[in-house]
């Protein structure tokens, strides 16, 4: 951990979700995917008075050609720059290899997640344990993922393949890796969705939650109507706690500065500064939007008593 995350606002994940599950509510998890889009986010989030989670995975730091440090410097100094007094959650999202795990904490993300879930159960336990006790050891929340979440854009993930969280695996998953969070697989998807529809199976998230303790987070929140959000995050014993939110975002950012295909992180910080005002708005309104009619967590920073 650095010196900067002793902000009073910057928590882990773990800390942030204990307040969601608490209050029914979910907190978004928002990729920007470019650094100059981390501002919107945060300003929305002060806007509603809503907890926030600026979060980027291993393919996306890869795809957009940017590091855990810029992510992080960018970050830090919004949060200060802006006068960020919001619960904030700096987070490295779906990542395979320990070294850009390790390479994130030392930057200053508060939480990571170890994505085994390509591997049978006894060996993403391994693995997702080997990171639990290091990123515990570093005062830092770990997310994981048991079954397969399906993809369109193939931006998180390698495969479309889906494969639904079973709750007796879940129970025993948990048990063993000591993790923070689990991402379960209910049948959301990552991306856009083209041919197949969003779907929430909540009476499978029943069960998971009845089974096990820890923080339930659902993947590919882009594109999933809102019924199906409150729903699962209103579950008796606390449903989703966090909801991932990255295509929507980079749509509208593209959308508003009439541009169909991505760019890398360089290349957003050198758009003319109209631009990326232009963009900006788009993306802060996008997150306005999810907080208040889809997520339930505007207003609800005065929860965490900072």
């Amino acid at each position: 951990m650095t010196k900067k995350t002793k902000l009073k606002n910057v928590l882990t994940l773990k800390e942030a979700l204990v307040k969601a599950q608490e209050n029914h509510f979910a907190i978004g998890s928002f990729s920007p995917r470019y650094s100059p889009m981390i501002r919107p986010i945060l300003r929305a989030g002060e806007k509603t008075q809503s907890p926030v989670i600026i979060q980027i995975s291993e393919k996306e730091l890869v795809r957009y050609d940017v590091t855990p440090k810029e992510i992080a410097e960018e970050f830090y100094t919004a949060l200060i720059e802006e006068n960020i007094t919001v619960p904030v959650v700096l987070h490295l999202d779906h990542t395979k290899q320990m070294s850009v795990i390790e390479e994130a904490i030392e930057a200053g993300f508060t939480s990571v997640m170890i994505d085994a879930s390509e591997k049978e159960l006894e060996e993403n336990i391994k693995i997702s344990k080997e990171a639990v006790e290091f990123a515990h050891a570093k005062g830092v929340s770990v997310e994981a993922e048991l079954g397969k979440i399906g993809t369109t854009d193939f931006v998180e993930t390698d495969t479309d393949e889906e494969l639904y969280t079973d709750p007796q695996e879940a129970l025993k998953f948990v048990t063993e890796t000591n993790c923070d969070a689990l991402a379960v697989s209910v049948g959301t998807a990552h991306g856009v969705y083209n041919v197949r529809k969003p779907k929430v199976d909540i009476e499978r998230l029943k069960a998971i939650r009845d089974l096990t303790p820890v923080h339930l987070v659902l993947h590919g929140g882009s594109g999933v109507p809102s019924y199906m959000i409150q729903e699962a995050t209103n579950l008796p014993n606390g449903g989703i706690s966090k909801v991932n939110i990255a295509t929507d975002l980079e749509l509208s950012f593209l959308k508003s500065i009439d541009r169909e295909d991505r760019m890398t992180n360089e290349e957003c910080k050198e758009l003319p500064l109209e631009q990326l005002k232009v963009g900006r708005a788009a993306v802060e309104k996008t997150v306005i939007d999810k907080i208040e009619n889809f997520l339930g967590s505007a207003n609800k920073s005065d929860v965490f008593n900072l």
